[in-house]
This record gives structure tokens, C-alpha cells and sequence, in this order.
């Protein structure tokens, strides 16, 4: 159940209407995910400095059970996002920063208990 939470410094009306449904299809496939486990906030229009600038960027926090934690895994999904954010948001590879952030069952409730039990 890959969560992704996306904050940038693009006005929300600059952002494309679809590209919260694009990023979840992304997701869904770079993660090897069904697209209906896959959770997606985009919050545009935020205060967001990366490396000391303005310029517009994004920050991408991926946090998901079992597909996000070794640097193998990681270095194969970044270079994909990073593929997938440049295209869709016209951003340099130097303005876009990603975050995995590995997530045990039990941290994450659904349907009155945790995964865990589901």
C-alpha cells in the first residue's frame, strides 16, 4: 500500500489536472503495486526551498511495505520518478528530491485494524 505525497512550489493551477492520476498509474507500475493500493496528495502552491532556492521543485516522500527498502530498489524507482516527474512537470533533475521512506504493516490501519491482520 504505497503512499506518496507530493509538495511543490508550482501554483496548483500551473499543475495538470491530471497529474495526480498519472502519478498514481506511475506509482502503481514503478512500484509494481495495483493502482487501487496506491495513495497520491499533491499540494500546490507550497513554501519550498531546495538547496537554498525558490526555483520551482518538488519533493516526493514514497513510503510503501516491502518495495522500498534497500538502496537497489531505490536507485531503480528513483531513476524512473525522475523520468516520470521531468516529463510531466518540465523540472530539471536538480529540483526534484525524493524520499523513501520503508513502512511495516502494522504502521499502517485500514478497515478498523492494521494490515497486519488483513
Amino acid at each position: 500500500m504505497p503512499f506518496l505525497d507530493l509538495d511543490t512550489n508550482i501554483p496548483q493551477q500551473d499543475i495538470p489536472a491530471d497529474f495526480a492520476e498519472n502519478l498514481c498509474a506511475a506509482a502503481a507500475t514503478i512500484l509494481g503495486k495495483p493502482k487501487d493500493r496506491v495513495n497520491v496528495t499533491v499540494r500546490g502552491g507550497a513554501t519550498l526551498l531546495i538547496g537554498g532556492s525558490s526555483a520551482p521543485g518538488i519533493q516526493l516522500i514514497i513510503s510503501s511495505i516491502g518495495v522500498v527498502g534497500t538502496a537497489e530498489e531505490n536507485r531503480g524507482h528513483s531513476s524512473k520518478f525522475f523520468a516520470f516527474l521531468t516529463k510531466e512537470l518540465n523540472l530539471e533533475q536538480n529540483r526534484i528530491l525524493l524520499r523513501f521512506q520503508p513502512l511495516e504493516p502494522w504502521q499502517i490501519g485500514k478497515n478498523g485494524t492494521v494490515m497486519t491482520f488483513l
